[in-house]
């Protein structure tokens, strides 16, 4: 049960077929497999490196980092997938944090970390002609290692209530049985379909629908970075029948001028997901209008979860706020302060049972422990459901900021506001935003009562917190409304206009 095994089934079926395109870059599934099969050696016979150790990849979208991921998976070692717009200090920290022993970097980002230094990995492999070089020196492989399903694939980074990163340990079979699931729910993953793919691909979603239609021998466009116009000529040029992106996307999409938006209108798309942001109920209205009915799905999951539910065409503009039934192979309940199980129209805590869950934390045995409850997995969303079972998320993942598709999680970046000298405290929460779907907004209190502008929030932030990471906008208040016990109201400041 693994990708490999998948896209080598697919690639016997028919060699031939392109199987990815990236820019000009073509890349057929007998070349996919050849050059899976190097890095698999590479790893396994070049490196000395077992089943069971790490790796890293930081890279932009691209043909590669499908191959390495599929590559390494086949060899035993896990990737921790970081994002590349992290900066140099952060990006180590995350592959230390996994224990990466080789790290794979685009360019761009190669050339940002050349002065840093890393405690475990030994190896930076340069993807381009580095990595061509590698794969040149690396023999065809002779004997794969045994892989069991329950084995770490990939361990993408996500944040906890401490703000600081933690590896969400992903196996085989999560990936695998979610790709089956989104056959046959989202109907656009046979050999005949052609998918467009521009989130990001170190991202669980980004990653998992650009590798499903290798998987089931159809055929993908990869876009390095996301242009709305060029993803709209691409619909109509590549006859593309399946699409996914966040809310900001299909936002800044529908905002093209109309003869652009002509031009993208294709009569062989089927199917179009959305998930990461809720989507506003007006923004379902236009795609709807534009894509036509019947193809438009809203997913919810997590990480941890894996796609945990999906809101079908047939009931967007019916059920509104809504993010549908469980996925195939998906158990639901939502548990009162009690533990009993909610009634309809009562919040409680989501909690998720299907053969797609992850395995724990790397290395943070308390907080895999306050995952789990009897098998079941929450990541602390509250939820309620309708008299007809469909879901409705309350409240995600308490503090977490989802904005441009990118979750964000405000403690990492109060930690560093509050050594800024002019910071007395600071809360950062989300804001509804019409573009990115939520932005930052930094409640600080002055020492003194002096304020402190954006520019110099800014200048305080950058080379230590990512661009996306950095409030733009701030509200100088004289205190933050606490609790007894001493936390921080959210709920109230999120209330201030």
């Amino acid at each position: 049960m693994s990708l490999a095994g998948g896209i080598r089934a697919a690639a016997q079926r028919n060699p031939n077929k392109v199987v990815y395109k990236c820019g000009q870059t073509l890349r057929t599934y007998r070349e996919f497999v050849e050059r899976m099969d190097r890095i698999s050696s590479g790893l396994s016979s070049g490196l000395g490196l077992k089943p069971g150790t790490h790796g890293a990849i930081v890279s932009q979208n691209c043909i590669e980092f499908m191959e390495i991921l599929v590559g390494a998976s086949q060899a035993g070692v896990a990737l921790a997938t970081v994002n590349p717009r992290l900066t140099p200090n952060e990006i180590v920290a995350v592959c230390d944090d996994a224990g990466a022993q080789v790290v794979f970097a685009d360019a761009e980002c190669a050339e940002a970390l050349k002065d840093s230094r890393f405690a475990t990995a030994t190896t930076i492999i340069v993807i381009g002609d580095d990595l061509d070089s590698w794969l040149q020196q690396a023999t065809g492989i002779i004997q794969l290692p045994v892989i069991n399903e329950w084995d770490t694939l990939v361990i993408p980074y996500t944040s906890g209530t401490t703000g600081k990163p933690k590896g969400v340990l992903v196996p085989h079979r999560s990936r695998v049985i979610t790709l089956f699931s989104c056959a046959v729910e989202y109907g656009c993953y046979s050999p005949d379909d052609r998918f467009l793919a521009i989130a990001p691909m170190c991202h669980g979603a980004g990653m998992l629908f650009a590798l499903a239609p290798a998987f089931f021998g159809g055929y993908c466009e990869i876009m390095t970075k996301f242009e709305p116009e060029a993803v709209l000529r691409a619909y109509a040029s590549e006859q593309i029948t399946g699409f996914f992106g966040v809310p900001t996307h299909f936002k800044v999409m529908m905002g093209q001028e109309q003869a652009i938006l002509d031009a993208g209108r294709n009569n062989v798309l089927r199917t179009v997901i959305s998930n990461a942001a809720a989507m506003p109920q007006a923004l379902k209205e236009v795609l709807i209008d534009y894509f036509g009915e019947g193809l438009l799905h809203e997913t919810y999951g997590s990480t941890e979860a894996s796609v945990v539910s999906n809101l079908r065409p047939a009931d967007q503009l019916r059920k509104q706020q809504c993010v549908g039934q469980p996925f195939p192979y998906t158990q639901v309940k939502l548990l009162n302060t009690d533990g009993d199980e909610c009634a309809p129209e009562e919040v409680g805590e989501l909690f998720t049972l299907s053969p797609c869950l992850f395995n724990g934390y790397w290395q943070r045995d308390e907080e895999t422990a306050e995952a789990f409850r009897d098998g079941w997995v929450t990541v602390g969303d509250m939820a309620k459901k309708d008299d007809e079972g469909h879901l409705y998320i309350v409240d995600r993942k308490k503090d977490m900021v989802i904005s441009g598709g990118y979750n964000i999680f405000p403690r990492e970046i109060e930690e560093w506001l509050f050594k800024h000298p002019d910071v007395a405290d600071v809360a950062v929460v989300g804001v509804p935003d019409e573009k990115w779907g939520e932005s930052l907004r930094a409640f600080i209190v002055g020492k003194g009562g002096a304020p402190v502008d954006a520019k110099s929030v800014a200048a305080f932030c950058d080379g230590q917190l990512s661009g996306f990471k950095i409030p733009k906008d701030i509200v100088m208040i004289d205190s933050l409304p606490r609790n007894a016990n001493g936390k921080v109201l959210k709920t109230e400041l999120r209330k201030n206009d």
